[in-house]
């Protein structure tokens, strides 16, 4: 059975990028409606209960350039919400993390928390927030634009934003038959991202990572290491997130879980205790984790019938910070 929804606007992605915008948008009195994909809001801010525990999976910390979005961060902070994990990272050859002056921030019960915070406040500003929603084709209508659903709904408004993977927004456009200008199809085809492969593990034991509970080597095959207890996210259970590096998830992200959690394992072992043991693990996928080639401004306008603005973190900066400016800009920009 089919349904219509309308509303003013309609924002692809209940990210950071989309809540951002949405939260823009309610205090100008707009009506918003956000549709993801997934079970809950968040996208990479995600965070996951395994065993006793809880771990980061996706983003794990953020950090703080810009003053407009450290404007956000210091109301969390009072709130709270979030707070300073470190300062730097060791690359295990050394005692401790070396600081470099850009504080490192977490979120108080993982980074998922940050998502469902803004989305509370969204909702409370009147949006609607919809999940298990997987738009397959966005099409012109009238004045504005249709949405369609995999579950036949359909969702229609006068404008519309997409704040998902530039690939997966121009499959849900192309579906839809919507005409894109050779440039702006251009912008969206030169975006490319890594993948990344994520490793979670109960482990029974001590961990001897080095302070504050980290690793991180960018040139290694396994890039970042983290002991989510030490973290301050998982105070019932030690959980460790590991992740590989971009090439070597390209390589491999189809290989079978067991074949990877092997590896992962022997990346992680050399930090366990001999009579440590791993008693849960779970592999995770990320497809688009991390933007390497970029658009250079924080949104695309695309020359279209009504407006379309799409952004995200490969937008202008990449990580978290960089997704939230987007969505800033986004905001304002309707």
């Amino acid at each position: 059975m089919s349904d219509t929804h309308h509303s003013d606007v309609l924002i692809i992605g209940a990210g950071m990028s989309g809540l951002m915008a949405a939260s823009v948008l309610v205090a100008a009195g707009r009506r918003v409606t956000l549709l993801d994909k997934g079970r809950s809001v968040g996208g990479r801010l995600a965070t996951r209960r395994i065993g006793a525990g809880r771990a980061d999976h996706g983003a794990q910390f953020f950090t703080v350039r810009d003053p407009e979005f450290g404007a956000w961060v210091e109301r969390w902070r009072d709130e709270g919400l979030v707070y300073v994990w470190s300062h730097g990272w060791s690359d295990g050859s050394l005692a401790d993390a070396p600081p470099d002056g850009h504080p490192r921030y977490a979120v108080q019960g993982g980074m998922n928390r940050l998502a469902k915070h803004l989305a509370a406040q969204v909702e409370a500003q009147g949006a609607e927030i919809l999940t298990d929603v997987r738009v397959t084709a966005v099409t012109p209508h009238g004045d504005g634009w249709r949405l369609i659903g995999d579950d036949g709904r359909n969702f229609i408004a006068s404008a519309l934003i997409m704040t998902a993977p530039a690939p997966q927004t121009l499959a849900m456009l192309d579906a839809g038959a919507t005409p894109l200008t050779a440039e702006d199809r251009a912008c969206l085809e030169r975006i490319r991202y890594a993948p990344a492969l994520c490793g979670l593990y109960v482990v029974e034991g001590e961990v001897h990572l080095p302070a504050p509970g980290a690793v991180q080597r960018p040139d290694a095959d396994f890039t970042w290491i983290a002991d989510n207890r030490r973290k301050g996210i998982s105070p019932d259970a030690t959980v460790i997130t590991v992740h590989a590096s971009g090439d070597w998830s390209a390589a491999r992200y189809d290989a079978p879980d067991a074949e990877l959690s092997e590896a992962f394992e022997c990346a992680l072992r050399p930090w366990l205790a001999a009579d440590a043991w791993i008693a849960e693990e779970q592999i995770k996928r990320w497809r688009y984790a991390a933007p390497t080639v970029l658009h250079p401004e924080r949104l695309l306008r695309v020359a279209a019938h009504a407006p379309l603005l799409i952004g995200g973190d490969a937008f202008g900066a990449p990580r978290v910070e960089g997704a939230a400016l987007s969505g800033l800009a986004i905001g304002r920009a309707l």
